[in-house]
């Protein structure tokens, strides 16, 4: 029976990887899926290892990154880096495979549509924010915060006061198949579904 080995930048995308080829009906026992910690360690002798053993063993490897700034421009590192440490991996980018952008534009897409207010109010708060003049700052106007920070908020604003209820608003310990927060039937997901359900068969 084929074993798959998912390599993945981070523990967040970790989480939300194993929570979405469980919701999907992908034989979870089949997948191993590993973060990392950024795409660069990819050449690290100790992943190179991990998906040459896999490999050996009549398994496959799939890479799901980050497109980051430019979705081709970070395909064809990677594909460079594919022929440089000898591996086989089919790869996929974040958020859809085509566009630029990392796994949080992915979640902002498939947020629980009800919760679409939130999003919103955001989004005018970084308007808002990107017309604030602060005479001593360099550039004068804020910094809009990271895509991370959009996602917490999101969540925050969904979730109690109690120390166990704010601790499931961290990336390792989000539940990504509640329906109250996530929409992971949301079409925006057919790409990374097609691509999952391409390269792994039960």
């Amino acid at each position: 029976m084929t074993k798959y080995l998912i390599l993945v930048e981070g523990v967040a995308d970790e989480v939300f990887m194993e929570a979405y080829i469980k919701k999907i009906g992908l034989e979870e026992g089949l997948v191993t899926i590993k973060s990392c910690d950024g795409y660069t360690n990819i050449k690290r002798q100790a992943f190179i290892n991990e998906l040459k053993k896999n490999s050996d063993n009549g398994g496959k490897n799939l890479v799901v990154f980050d497109a980051d700034d430019d979705c081709q421009s970070r395909r064809k590192e990677l594909t460079e880096i594919k022929g440089e440490i000898k591996v086989d991996f089919n790869l996929f980018l974040f958020p859809n495979d085509s566009d630029q952008g990392a796994l949080e534009n992915l979640l902002e897409k498939i947020i629980n549509p009800d919760n679409q207010c939130i999003l919103d109010c955001w989004n005018n708060y970084e308007k808002e924010l990107s017309q604030c003049i602060i005479p001593w700052k360099n550039p004068q106007t804020p910094t809009t915060p990271a895509y991370k920070t959009k996602i917490y908020g999101y969540l925050e604003a969904l979730t109690g006061t109690t120390k166990e209820e704010k601790k499931r608003i961290k990336e390792k310990e989000r539940n990504y198949l509640d329906s109250n927060l996530w929409n992971l039937d949301s079409d925006y997901l057919n790409p990374l579904k097609k691509f999952l359900s391409d390269n792994i068969k039960p």
